[in-house]
């Protein structure tokens, strides 16, 4: 590809980029999701289960606790984003282009997600397109590479059968063996990508983009030759760019990794003690980390709606009282976890958004 077509394919990327951040096309998706969340309560929570969240000193305390540790989420991006592109961006603009990234996650169904984006996002902030395009690889890996490491961790201390077996009380014992099916699956799913990602990035990046070409000229996947072929390349210079990096590189951009990925896992456990004296926290957190596979396929933005079902699901026998009240606060807690890791999101997003694309995109194009 010419310099001149790579310049017409990033500005038309670009131009969708505008579209898609558009206050038009926020506000519908937004708005979907808040009907979803919206029906919930309107079905599933009644006065008597306000009525059991008491709110005190001590849930005050413990939703803070809750907050820090979304802070401890961001700040493990963003000190990964800075030591991936070798401190080429400041502080700020770290924290803008991780706000930016997860504006789109939260407003885009979650098989899309906001990484698509990611690459404008950093590109716009300095970094060249090849630059951006490897960073965003690399996060990529690193994420994947988080739960390929964790999910077994948590089999082997929890087990199979109590990990899913909230299910079985909530729904019955067909919903915990799709749950399972579906977990694998996605497992499944993930390690090959690592896999593949991380043999391409290390080891044969030229060998992967064969394969994947090869891979898609196969009847039934042809129609996303031209992906894969995008995929392909995208590995390629990203390997480049990493190849030289010692191990302690990759050991401090995993820690960053390990720390955002495992303080959004505490978060439920932070809501859930300001209200009861839950004692299964271990298992609590593999829940969280199980329900994050399950809401890559939800439709709806940012997962809302199925988030809260699963997660109220998933928690119920976690929260001590009677059985007929549990689900119901479940799923009050699964709200109130979302109103805390999602929403203000959506409201950082929509104060950032329009300046920045009015200084990125405008001022700069003029």
């Amino acid at each position: 590809m010419n310099q001149d077509q790579s310049k017409n394919k990033t500005d038309s990327v670009q131009e969708k980029i505008k579209r898609q951040l558009h206050p038009g096309k926020i506000i519908m998706p937004v708005l979907i999701g808040l009907a979803v969340v919206a029906l919930l309560i309107f079905r599933e929570i009644d006065n008597t289960t306000i009525g059991m969240l008491e709110f005190t000193w001590r849930s005050l305390f413990w939703l803070f606790v809750a907050w820090l540790f979304m802070v401890g989420r961001d700040l493990g991006y963003i000190l990964r984003i800075r030591y991936l592109t070798g401190k080429t961006i400041n502080w700020l603009q770290a924290f803008r282009i991780i706000m930016l990234w997860e504006f789109t996650s939260a407003i885009s169904p979650s098989t899309v997600g906001g990484t698509a984006f990611a690459v404008i996002f950093l590109h716009k902030e300095g970094l060249s397109v090849g630059k951006s395009t490897a960073v965003v690889l690399a996060t990529s890996f690193l994420d994947e590479l988080y739960f390929v490491l964790m999910f077994p961790l948590i089999l082997a201390i929890v087990g199979g059968k109590v990990l899913f077996s909230s299910a079985t009380v909530a729904t019955g014992a067909q919903l915990m063996n799709n749950l399972i099916i579906v977990a694998v699956i996605g497992y499944i799913i993930i390690l090959l990508w690592v896999l593949l990602v991380g043999y391409g990035l290390f080891f044969n990046p030229s060998s992967i983009k064969k394969v994947l070409i090869g891979l898609f000229k196969l009847p039934g996947l042809r129609r996303w030759k031209d992906k894969a072929e995008k995929a392909g390349d995208d590995i390629v210079a990203s390997s480049e760019e990493f190849k030289d990096q010692p191990i302690s590189f990759w050991l401090k951009a995993f820690l960053a990794t390990f720390l955002s990925w495992s303080s959004r896992y505490w978060v439920v456990n932070a809501i859930l003690l300001a209200f009861f004296n839950v004692k299964e926290h271990f298992l609590i957190f593999a829940r969280q980390l199980v329900t994050w596979i399950m809401m890559i396929i939800s439709p709806t933005p940012g997962g809302s709606g199925f988030a809260e079902i699963i997660l109220g699901r998933f928690i119920s026998d976690t929260i001590p009282g009677d059985p007929l009240h549990t689900g119901s606060l479940a799923l009050a807690i699964a709200i109130i976890w979302r109103l805390i890791s999602y929403y203000p999101y959506l409201l950082i997003g929509a104060l950032i958004v329009p300046g920045w694309i009015r200084k990125k995109f405008v001022h700069q194009n003029s």
